[in-house]
């Protein structure tokens, strides 16, 4: 097929509206939920980062590529959080058109940040004067990936879905353990914007960015930056597989902790975790032998556990918490308490009590735990929790074993325990296990993860699930885990390396366009 030379007599093509252009990247984005699990179709992300570059590129105002913008994160957080509905209606009693609202709004909610960071990188752009290379190699990639960043800390942070996510088993997997799941989504950028290039004279350039990043990032992936430290433990990890509907039944409670109790004692384990809030009653109203009657067993099995419960300072000062108890009680029980809430299921931000009183969620506004606290020992380990949500925040996770609390060595090991009934049988459970790996990636150590319905799974320094227990069943899962020890560039800088990074491209866009500026026009 031979393309027609365009003569200067035709009559110039119409453009596209911005409606248009939002239609397109609105159904790009919703398209890049299948870049994440269960999926994994992660060169789809690529692709829509390349088409939301592309639309705003080819946009004529800073509203216009806003807007653009603001229709890809859009479509983008709609799609991939659908499963909110869920917990809304079916489990928190809510209206069917308000959730289903209630998603919808969340979607335009987060694309604002979509609009500020195309409108600021077109702007940007036309300021510069930058010619496209600079666009798309170092201003786009930059003002995105910034733009993910602060999504995942501004009004306590939403980084669900961010885009790094989808890449834990790609060729950039091996960057995570020195520039973290944001790093990642902006080396996806990067790529995205060279292959808007292959059709531009750049494109040698370009394709040998895009294949030279894959290729280092494949090989990153060889480097073992943390090893084992002290003997391996046996653990096993409960899956109750509660319903929702069932688990703040008070008819249904004694059932639930008999159950928990007989798993508990069916088999001595180093370490046996709980799902979080395996037992919803304060440990003192428990009847008076259930936990004596637990630590006598863990005492002659010479046995550990890490128990979901909710916990309380006071009569309003409530607590979403996991306690230890030790195969010897000399040293008393274990706390770990959440610090990361959740907005309107474990707090109510100011002003949105109306919507919480919407739904029928129990124990809605709770308190937060300290940002650093101890990990709990298990022989020769140190097994530091995070409760369900906080698992998002790497960063976090990272200050604690990077600075331990109590002067302690690091952890060896990471557990989470969750309770991801609230969202049925959604990709919400594949997702989350999908930020357990990414955990594993940037800090090197293993991930024991313990759920109420799914995914309860074990996964290894190198981000691989090695054992998992299937979703909406009652299980345990019994195996010997390795702990490791030593630090990621990750632990060490947290996201520090890639802000300068993106600091850095931002730089080098307005070296490059002051260059071009500088330079003498010829004849």
């Amino acid at each position: 097929m031979r393309f027609r030379r365009a003569n200067p007599n035709d009559p110039p093509k119409p453009q596209r509206s911005t409606r248009g252009r939002m239609l397109i990247t609105g159904l790009a984005g919703a398209l890049c939920v299948f870049a994440f699990a269960p999926f994994g179709w992660w060169p789809l992300e690529i692709l829509g980062l390349a088409t939301l570059f592309y639309q705003v590129l080819r946009s004529t105002s800073v509203k216009s590529a806003a807007l653009i913008g603001w229709a890809f994160v859009a479509g983008w957080t709609a799609a991939g959080v659908h499963w909110l509905y869920v917990s809304m209606h079916t489990y928190g009693g809510m209206p069917a058109p308000l959730a289903a609202l209630a998603v919808l709004l969340l979607g335009a909610a987060m694309g604002v940040y979509g609009a500020l960071a195309m409108g600021t990188a077109w702007w940007l752009r036309q300021r510069w004067t930058l010619p496209l290379p600079a666009a798309n190699l170092l201003v786009f990639p930059a003002v995105w990936a910034l733009f993910e960043w602060v999504r995942g800390w501004l009004f306590t942070g939403f980084p669900w879905l961010s885009s790094g996510y989808a890449h834990n088993h790609s060729p950039l997997a091996g960057f995570a353990p020195i520039i973290g799941v944001y790093g990642l989504g902006w080396l996806a950028a990067v790529i995205a914007g060279a292959l808007l290039l292959l059709l531009h004279r750049s494109r040698l350039r370009a394709a040998v960015l895009a294949v030279a990043i894959c290729v280092a990032g494949v090989g990153l992936g060889f480097l073992q930056w943390t090893y084992p430290e002290g003997k391996p433990i046996s653990v096993r990890l409960l899956q109750g597989n509660i319903p929702q509907d069932e688990k703040f039944n008070g008819a249904k409670v004694m059932t639930t902790m008999k159950l928990y109790q007989d798993a508990i004692t069916a088999a001595p384990a180093d370490l046996i975790a709980t799902p979080e809030t395996a037992i919803i009653t304060l440990p003192q109203q428990l009847p008076p032998d259930y936990l004596p009657g637990i630590a006598q067993f863990l005492n002659k099995t010479n046995s550990n556990l890490i128990l979901g419960i909710f916990t309380a300072d006071s009569q309003t000062a409530y607590f979403n918490s996991v306690i230890g108890i030790p195969a010897k009680l000399g040293a008393g029980y274990y706390r770990y308490d959440k610090h990361h809430l959740v907005p309107y299921g474990e707090f109510i931000p100011y002003g949105f009590r109306w919507f919480v009183n919407l739904m029928s969620i129990p124990l809605g506004d709770m308190t937060s735990g300290r940002e650093i606290q101890p990990a709990f020992p298990v022989k020769d380990q140190r097994v530091l929790p995070n409760i369900c949500y906080e698992d998002l925040f790497g960063e976090e996770i990272a200050a604690q074993l990077n600075h331990p609390a109590l002067d302690q060595k690091p952890a060896t090991l990471l557990l989470n325990t969750s309770n991801l009934a609230w969202f049925g049988d959604t990709i919400a459970i594949p997702q989350h296990l999908q930020i357990s790996q990414m955990r594993t990636l940037e800090t090197g150590r293993p991930m024991l993860r313990a759920t109420n319905t799914g995914a309860t799974a074990i996964i290894n320094g190198d981000g691989k699930v090695v054992r998992q227990l299937p979703v909406n069943t009652f299980g345990t899962l019994a195996a010997q885990v390795q702990g490791t020890a030593g630090s990621t560039p990750y632990i060490i800088w947290g996201n520090k390396l890639f802000l300068a990074l993106t600091a850095l491209s931002l730089a080098g866009a307005w070296f490059w366009a002051t260059r071009s500026k500088n330079q003498p026009k010829t004849a």
